[in-house]
């Protein structure tokens, strides 16, 4: 049976349904003083440093990079902008280093989004920040749920920024008009933006928390040169055999070679899976390289003998890569069980309760104490579980004094009384 309303009262529906909806963010496309312009003479980087000096606040800082199209991860475009000194768009190709610019900033608070993909290009111009604000780090802490430059704008800024040249070949000159605009746009609004993220940790309590993270950002060491880089290749462990992963090795490193010499990313001359493909084929003639999978266009055809004396060296070789290099890292959680039943207990009693507590502080579980970590400490836990033991164990491993705060004590009591494994299941027999 069906009842019609007859007061006036409006049903949660109807609430719901009257309720406004959200207003459209306000597309931005132009530069307040508009599109400045490049800055590629000595003169010009002076004039920018002066500029930038005599301005107040923090400077927002961005980077642009040829990531896919050139060797390396070095930065083609540099864009800074702060209050009372404009937007800069500084091409660094032409200088030895920017450091007319980082003498400008000293003391000064940069503010960047994802900062660790961008200090690396910037310290190799000799740029490093006294004090550091990384906005997509903090969208994280203060819980958004989505923490790209783009999404973090529109939801507490209400303004839309386009992201169409994000991918673009940044070395390319002269560069475009619309590129120089989006990426003069990529600092348009990041103080700004500092200042509400700053207040949402602020209201939550949780601004500490991010200067502490932003700090170990800035104070981190350059990581140490990877053993075996070409372990990295896509699809390596698709071989089995010592020999083919010789033939890879050999392969990366004579691409990586050619690469740096071509100034190309390694990947534009002969992808990754031609490389596994070629370790398993083993081809001895150029009409057969060729056939492999993978290789074709110029790199392969020009230099297919290139690529057959590798894999000439890979037969011939006497000493043979192993299959796997040792690791500090525990095995597999998964095996924890059959290989460290008590181990086990530790990380599955552990785990879920440092997940809650992330929980409640309304950021992801691996902001408050990263899986490898907990990892770490429950596969190898101090030999007397404290407090102060699990907090140095967490210190030494890197974490940071509030994690060590928010954790230390929910995991001391984890690993002292460890909850049972859950029973396996077992099939039953038809």
């Amino acid at each position: 049976m069906t009842t019609s309303r007859t007061d006036s009262t409006p049903s949660p529906t109807d609430a719901e349904d009257s309720t406004p909806p959200a207003p459209e963010p306000t597309p931005l496309t132009e530069p307040r003083e508009g599109v400045p312009p490049v800055v590629n003479t000595d003169a010009g980087l002076l004039r920018a440093a002066r500029t930038l000096a005599a301005g107040s606040g923090p400077v927002a800082v961005d980077a642009e990079r040829a990531s896919g199209f050139r060797y390396g991860q070095r930065a083609f475009l540099v864009q800074l902008r702060r209050r009372g000194a404009g937007t800069w768009l500084i091409d660094p190709v032409p200088f030895n280093d920017l450091l007319p610019i980082n003498e400008a900033l000293h003391g000064v608070e940069w503010i960047l989004h994802a900062a660790t993909q961008d200090l690396p290009c910037l310290g190799e111009l000799g740029m490093h920040p006294d004090a550091l604000f990384d906005t997509e780090l903090a969208g994280r802490i203060a819980g958004l749920p989505r923490v790209g430059l783009g999404p973090v704008v529109e939801s507490l800024l209400g303004l839309r920024l386009a992201k169409e040249h994000s991918a673009a070949d940044w070395s390319t000159r002269p560069l475009p008009e619309p590129w120089l605009r989006y990426a003069a746009l990529d600092v348009e609004v990041l103080d700004e933006l500092r200042i509400a993220l700053a207040e949402l940790l602020q209201e939550s309590g949780k601004l500490g928390f991010a200067a502490e993270e932003f700090e170990a950002i800035r104070t981190a060491p350059t990581p140490a040169p990877r053993v075996d880089p070409w372990r990295r290749t896509s699809g390596l462990h698709q071989l089995r055999d010592r020999r083919q992963l010789a033939a890879v090795q050999a392969l990366w490193y004579e691409r990586e070679s050619l690469a740096e010499n071509r100034d190309v990313a390694p990947g534009r001359l002969i992808p990754d899976a031609a490389l596994i493909a070629a370790a398993k084929a083993m081809p001895t003639t150029v009409p057969q390289m060729l056939k492999t999978p993978g290789f074709h266009g110029r790199a392969a055809s020009k230099e297919a003998p290139r690529w057959l004396r590798c894999l000439q060296s890979a037969r011939q070789a006497e000493e043979l890569p192993p299959m796997h290099i040792p690791t500090s890292a525990p095995p597999p959680a998964r095996t924890w069980p059959e290989k460290d039943e008590a181990a086990a207990r530790r990380l599955n009693t552990a785990k879920p309760r440092v997940a809650r507590r992330a929980e409640q502080l309304q950021m992801p579980t691996e902001n408050l104490l990263t899986p490898d970590t907990l990892r770490r400490v429950a596969w190898r836990p101090p030999e007397e579980v404290t407090p102060e033991t699990v907090a140095t164990a967490l210190a030494d491993l890197g974490a940071r004094p509030w994690q060590i705060r928010e954790t230390a004590p929910i995991i001391t009591v984890a690993f002292l009384d460890p909850e049972p494994l859950p029973e396996k299941r077992t099939s039953k027999p038809a």
